[in-house]
């Protein structure tokens, strides 16, 4: 990683944040984004302290014009792109039912539309070093979750994007990494929208036993440096897409029984 070019889109806290630490501290040179400039510089100022040499550009991954301007500032900084990491997401917690629209939308632009449009923007200088291209994406993006119907169509989403352009990139020498960890201690389920789109402040799960973020960020630079396909955490992770492949009936009942025991779940009043 020494030299290495490496954008991190959400960086502002959670995995993104840990993989600027992992990343950097293996000699690469930093571009971390977020929305929100407080939280971002913070990163940024502890990176620096570090010793880990960043550029921090304050970026909406869900607006187009964003990622072009992510883009040429990286260029007219760096020089160059070696690898591209699509950590920015955003989580939901509401029956379908129930849920207003504008919510699945919200978070198909940030998970799935900012993946695309950070990737189309970046491909071409990534063509030039043969570097890589992550998505971090989930265990929903091969199961679906109930109470999280958006999110988890914003994941197969990224899933499928990302094995046609791995197909697509395989003569290219462009290494493309699908990284799907399992239920993580980050503040994805703290931001989550709610069926109104308000943030619901809380996580409904018990984060204490889950992998941990910084767990989550050396695991995908151990990934990129062997140039994987992909990568699925937990073992919990594993054996719910193996399930649901083998017995998808079971995996139903399974998770509908798992996610009916979260706080404050919907699915238990059924």
């Amino acid at each position: 990683m020494k030299d290495k070019v490496v954008i991190i889109t959400g960086a502002s806290s959670g995995i993104g944040k840990a993989l600027a630490f992992s990343f950097g501290r293996e000699g690469a040179k930093i571009v971390i984004t977020g929305r929100k400039e407080a939280p971002l510089m913070e990163v940024s100022q502890a990176l620096t302290k570090t010793g880990i040499e960043n550029f921090a550009l304050v970026s909406d991954v869900s607006i187009e014009a964003d990622n072009v301007e992510m883009i040429k500032k990286t260029i007219k900084q760096y020089g160059k792109i070696d690898i591209l990491i699509n950590n920015a997401g955003i989580s939901m917690r509401s029956m379908f039912a129930d849920c207003d629209l504008n919510v699945i939308k919200a978070v198909m632009d940030i998970n799935f539309y900012g993946t695309v449009y950070a990737t189309k923007y970046a491909l071409p200088y990534i063509k030039e070093t043969k570097g890589s291209i992550v998505g971090v994406s989930s265990i929903a993006g091969y199961r679906g979750l109930p109470v999280r119907s958006g999110y988890s169509a914003s994941k197969f989403a990224v899933n499928g994007f990302l094995e046609a352009l791995r197909t697509e990139l395989m003569h290219t020498g462009v290494h493309v990494l699908t990284a799907c960890p399992g239920f993580t201690a980050s503040n994805i389920r703290v931001a989550s929208l709610g069926s109104d789109g308000n943030s619901k402040g809380e996580s409904m799960r018990d984060e204490g036993n889950m992998m941990s973020s910084e767990e989550v960020a050396d695991r995908i630079l151990r990934a990129v440096k062997n140039r994987d396909r992909d990568m699925v955490l937990t073992l919990q992770g594993k054996a719910i897409i193996l399930i649901n492949k083998l017995f998808p009936k079971l995996a139903d009942k399974l998770t509908f029984n798992a996610l009916a025991k979260e706080k404050n779940s919907p699915l238990a009043k059924i």
